[in-house]
């Protein structure tokens, strides 16, 4: 093989994918562009050919160079445009070493699952941060779980219980995971289950929607509901409501029947009984009386269900309502098992053991009730207080030793 004729350092930094197919030759002329091409396409062939004797491979490789090694070389004709078939922050230069700097996601310290992801999105994701000890499955802060509500009722009823409970985990809760989505789902059959709320899913997830302000979920009076859904968002939140009206329970939010964003802090936050931070939910249950387990009764829900939308405003109703502020249902309840408390322990001085009713109340007395003359005749009221009973004043002879001994032992 000849000695390759002399080629311009402009050459070089033009072609750098070929530089290395050649000798370099004493000689400094100028040679044109196309001829330098020429030249190494020459060299290019003549080694490739070289090792295909060598390894004795058939002819089928070169072929193929034939095709690929022009589209590479013709390349240098676009200048500065091959710039843009640099792989990565890749800088080096013929004849040297190609350094290339890693991608953040790549670097130690900043490789996180997803991060990649992260990296290469074309916009930062904005929003509020999550809070402190946020989760994405609950902890062991719930407490009990709630016990399994099933929808029942009409065919009528489960549909419009499935659209409501459907429409609150869409609109509050489209964009969580499937662990946030469960969680508004099982604050809603919480309230069905609790006596301060209404006895259906869609008077739940409407109440308080006929006023102005002071509806329970926002997305039932801030015009959220006159956007289309998306469908393939829909969809998944549907499944999440079709599970928890087929019994499904999420044990992680316990009996919680409140929740905020992250984003805000509601006035009842510090005095209701935290839960947990599920997403970007705080989640919350009633203290005292008012959140024990019994006080949660599923089976009171029987159907029934209102029509899947908001209720018509109501003229003058400017202001929430005062019965669902979820102090006021705290303190209720508390009032109320005090007062049990203090009935059942009251003193029942003068009032005959049988007349003593629940809580040690006594019982009402109330007037004998009038008779026919025909059962007047026979003995009126006194013929209903068992004193007619055969034998009912005495034992029966043969019982009267019942419990006594017949002979001791060792006697």
């Amino acid at each position: 093989m000849t000695d390759l004729p002399p080629a311009a350092d402009a050459a070089d930094q033009t072609v750098p994918a070929l530089a290395g197919l050649r000798r370099r030759a004493p000689v400094a002329r100028p040679v044109r562009r196309g001829h330098q091409l020429a030249v190494l396409w020459q060299v290019a062939m003549q080694r490739i050919g070289s090792w295909m004797r060598r390894a004795g491979a058939r002819p089928v490789l070169p072929v193929l160079a034939l095709c690929a090694v022009p589209a590479l070389a013709a390349a240098q004709a676009w200048g500065p445009d091959m710039a843009l078939f640099r792989i990565g922050s890749a800088v080096g230069a013929i004849g040297g070493e190609t350094a290339i700097e890693p991608m953040p996601f790549e670097q130690a310290g900043q490789s996180f699952p997803g991060s990649a992801f992260y990296y290469l999105a074309p916009d930062a994701a904005a929003g509020q941060p999550l809070a402190d000890g946020a989760h994405w499955e609950g902890e062991s802060l719930a407490g009990p779980a709630a016990r399994a509500l099933r929808a029942g009722g009409s065919a009528l009823d489960r549909t419009r219980a499935l659209t409501c409970l459907t429409q609150a985990i869409y609109f509050e809760a489209a964009s969580e995971p499937d662990a946030g989505q469960r969680a508004v789902a099982q604050v809603v059959l919480n309230r069905v289950a609790h006596p301060a709320y209404p006895k259906t899913v869609c008077g739940v997830v409407y109440q308080g929607a006929e006023r102005t302000t002071g509806c329970q979920f926002t997305f039932t009076c801030d015009g959220a509901l006159a956007r289309v859904p998306n469908r393939l968002f829909w969809q998944r939140a549907e499944t999440v409501a079709r599970a928890a009206l087929a019994g499904f329970v999420y044990a992680p939010v316990g009996l919680s029947t409140h929740y905020h964003t992250i984003a805000v802090h509601p006035y009842w936050a510090d005095s209701l009984s935290y839960v947990g931070t599920i997403g970007a939910h705080r989640f919350y249950r009633f203290g005292g009386p008012a959140g024990a387990p019994a006080t949660f009764n599923v089976a009171a829900y029987r159907g029934g269900e209102p029509v899947a939308a908001p209720p018509p405003r109501a003229a003058g109703l400017t202001s929430p309502d005062a019965a669902l502020d979820p102090l006021a249902i705290e303190r209720a309840y508390a009032q109320g098992y005090n007062a049990a408390q203090t009935a059942a322990l009251a003193p029942v001085n003068a009032v005959p053991v049988s007349r003593v009713g629940a809580y040690g109340a006594p019982l009402p007395s109330h007037p004998a009730p009038a008779y026919a003359p025909a059962l007047q005749a026979r003995g009126g009221d006194a013929l209903y207080t068992a004193r007619t009973l055969p034998e009912g004043q005495g034992v029966r002879p043969e019982y009267t030793g019942s419990g006594q001994w017949i002979a001791r032992p060792g006697s």
